[in-house]
């Protein structure tokens, strides 16, 4: 029941996320040219910065985990990254638009689309312009929602084809919090350290992959 719980407050969240888009781009619209100053970008960007941190270091799970890492479980958050970007980079060939790339730093937001999109909109704007920079972090907030979503409503079909590891690879960054009721929802709490150590992973690879491909 619990875990039911916090899978329906995980997916409100979402949903929140995604209305929140929504009403920005209703805004923009109506409202015409909206300048947001650098400053406030950077702000975000610090403050999402810390959060990343604290999550990390605030984790009720934290102690259990570090005492069962294992040099095995880091298949499963290298495998899921160099998944994620194998079939990132051939998106460019149907989007001619964007490079190779600009997806793979898309799909490395891996989940985390508040973070990603903020990363990408904040370092592209030097070289293809702010327009097309908020396009892409448009692109990437949109695409890792999505990932979160797909994890959180199609955990029970990606167990049943493909096992317990796939809910684990779909969720990517978000393993660790928001997908985690899902997840143990289908694969069962003995996958609980994977999923923590696979989230935690994937998160601190946000900040450093994403810029390394912008």
């Amino acid at each position: 029941m619990a875990i039911q719980k916090e899978k329906g407050d995980s997916m409100r969240g979402s949903l929140i996320a995604l209305a929140f888009f929504a009403a920005g781009t209703a805004l923009g619209y109506v409202c015409g040219d909206i300048k947001i100053p650098d400053w406030i970008m950077t702000a975000l960007l610090c403050l999402l910065m810390l959060q990343v941190g604290l999550g990390i270091g605030c984790s009720d799970e934290l102690g259990a985990i570090r005492r069962s890492l294992r040099p095995q479980l880091l298949l499963i958050p290298l495998s899921t990254l160099a998944g994620t970007i194998i079939f990132s980079a051939p998106v460019a060939w149907i989007v001619s638009r964007w490079s190779a790339a600009d997806c793979i730093a898309v799909g490395c937001g891996m989940g985390y689309y508040s973070l990603s999109s903020i990363i990408i909109t904040q370092l592209k704007a030097s070289s293809i312009g702010m327009q097309a920079a908020a396009e892409l972090g448009t692109i990437a907030l949109l695409s890792n929602i999505f990932r979160e979503l797909a994890a959180l409503i199609g955990a029970p079909l990606w167990h049943k084809f493909f096992g317990p590891i796939a809910p684990i690879a779909v969720g990517g960054a978000t393993t660790a919090d928001v997908t985690l009721p899902a997840i143990l929802s289908v694969s069962g709490r003995e996958w609980l350290a994977v999923a923590v150590i696979n989230g935690i992973l994937l998160d601190m690879s946000v900040p450093l992959l994403v810029p390394l491909f912008c």
